[in-house]
């Protein structure tokens, strides 16, 4: 009966397996040092619906306790999203563990909150009985694989990221890989901060694969300052405009028909 009642999990007014999980997955290696608070900002928009996790990229020579990182996990924590802190050796696979976890944490906290419905009470995913508890998180594991997933990655390209960028680049092929082998769908795309005259610029608008991402990243120069807050606030803005995009095409293509 649970397991039933779950599989018909809807997320922003759409059926599960329809609706489209959102994230922003922001690679930093240092504190923000202009504009509004990142973490303030990261709590925006997780209320519009969208993850903000966040990697933090260690030196050789660096302490997870170093000055700037400890922003990570309060930025993570107030967008309800994942944070960690690794050595870029270990980028590429903390990048695809981390946009897994984020994935299944929203799922489990939809199917929570579905169950107090479901049940008429408090209870929660983990006071169920085992054999109903395996049977929800069945259900979550298949949602994971079905619904469709948007990635945008906001990349730190202050100056301290410069011979970062070569393993960043590695990790986000890796990543693009790994999510194409799901059943949903996924779409990714790619901005750094700061941008030349805006916060963000845009790398890779969004797509499905990341073969270009080669050519893009050489061209990249590095340099000035950190505004992770506004690189944020900008981000969240661009998930808006993909949906006004698709809207205005189809009015476009529709009036057309029509004459």
């Amino acid at each position: 009966m649970v397991k039933k009642a779950i599989k018909s999990l809807q997320v922003g007014g759409k059926e599960m397996r329809t609706g489209t999980l959102k994230q922003i997955l922001l690679i930093t290696d240092g504190c923000s040092n202009q504009g509004e608070d990142p973490a303030s900002i990261a709590r925006i928009i997780a209320e519009q619906g969208i993850t903000v996790n966040v990697i933090g990229i260690l030196e050789e020579t660096q302490t997870e306790e170093s000055q700037g990182l400890n922003e990570v996990e309060e930025i993570a924590s107030n967008g309800q999203g994942v944070s960690q802190i690794v050595y870029k050796q270990a980028l590429s696979q903390t990048v695809q563990a981390v946009t897994k976890q984020a994935m299944n944490e929203t799922l489990q906290g939809v199917v929570n909150k579905e169950l107090q419905q479901i049940l008429g009470n408090t209870r929660s995913m983990d006071e169920l009985p085992p054999e109903q508890r395996g049977e929800v998180m069945e259900v979550v594991d298949e949602l994971g694989e079905t619904c469709d997933l948007e990635v945008l990655v906001l990349v730190d390209t202050s100056a301290s990221m410069t011979n970062k960028l070569p393993t960043v680049q590695e990790a986000l092929i890796d990543l693009s890989i790994s999510m194409n082998a799901r059943i949903g769908r996924s779409r990714f795309s790619i901005y750094q901060f700061p941008g030349r005259r805006k916060p963000i610029h845009q790398l890779v608008d969004w797509t499905s694969k990341l073969e270009s991402i080669s050519s893009i990243f050489a061209k990249i120069s590095t340099g000035g300052v950190t505004p992770t807050g506004p690189a944020l606030k900008e981000a969240m803005h661009q998930f808006g405009k993909k949906s006004l995009k698709r809207r205005l095409f189809h009015n476009e293509y529709t009036d057309v028909e029509e004459a």
